[in-house]
């Protein structure tokens, strides 16, 4: 059986303090396999984003444990951390995160530059990653020259320049219109179609389930239904 890209085990999560601590996380279990799309929903308040940091390791649990490619992030220091996020994650935010003073290139080559890779070859990778995402023509464009879904792409071309495992999105069509929102769920169905790579998305939008082979509902810090969709009603791209 092929190792879970991405696997967490009995995640126990806690916010604030004092009066104010809450019990985020329940006993979250799931894991990510190669050359899938998951989505993962729930109401405001349910646990979605504090599990998505934890899996991005961003936040380190209260009890649980995490593996990446079936290595386990337990004791992991900071600097530890941080690399695991440089070397396996990528991260697509709704509103971009893109460095305005840098052009699409650049903010591609950043993810690069921080894992110390030569500029020759961050150069190469940006650009490869540009074409991968069509958008190898604005490689010079600011982020205010680029329309929403153009800067969407920008950041998915950063979240996989890296040849990360995992990429975790973060309700990535939330800010786009509905043109935009599809055009974008159809490139991270196409990257989930690489075996060794898989993609989380946290989202709302009801009209981007034709795209996930799995759905996971997440309730009150608890994940209360997972299932497979049909391949059947799944949004084709091949």
């Amino acid at each position: 059986m092929t190792e879970p890209l991405l696997e967490a085990d009995n995640i126990v999560q806690f916010l604030g303090q004092g009066a104010g601590r809450v019990q985020a996380l329940k006993g979250v279990s799931l894991s990510l396999d190669g050359g899938e799309l998951v989505l993962l929903m729930g109401p405001s308040g349910s646990g979605k984003t504090t599990l998505l940091s934890i899996l991005g390791c961003l936040m380190t649990p209260a009890s649980g444990s995490v593996r990446i490619g079936g290595q386990s992030i337990s004791g992991a220091d900071a600097e530890a951390l941080a690399k695991l996020r440089r070397d396996h994650i990528g991260f697509v935010f709704q509103s971009y995160h893109l460095f305005p003073t840098l052009t699409a290139e650049e903010n591609i080559r950043l993810a690069l530059d921080v894992r110390g890779q030569s500029s020759r070859t961050a150069v190469r990778a940006a650009r490869d990653a540009l074409a991968m995402v069509g958008l190898a023509h604005k490689r010079k464009s600011f982020p205010l020259q680029l329309s929403g879904g153009e800067q969407q792409r920008v950041a998915i071309a950063r979240a996989i320049v890296g040849n990360t495992r995992a990429i975790l999105a973060d309700e990535p069509t939330g800010a786009l219109d509905a043109e935009n929102g599809q055009a974008i769920m159809t490139l991270l169905a196409d990257i989930a179609k690489d075996r060794s790579r898989a993609v989380l998305v946290v989202t709302h939008d009801p009209r981007i389930l034709p795209f996930a082979n799995r759905i996971i509902h997440i309730e009150d810090g608890r994940i209360i239904e997972g299932e497979p969709t049909s391949p059947a009603k799944r949004v084709s791209n091949s």
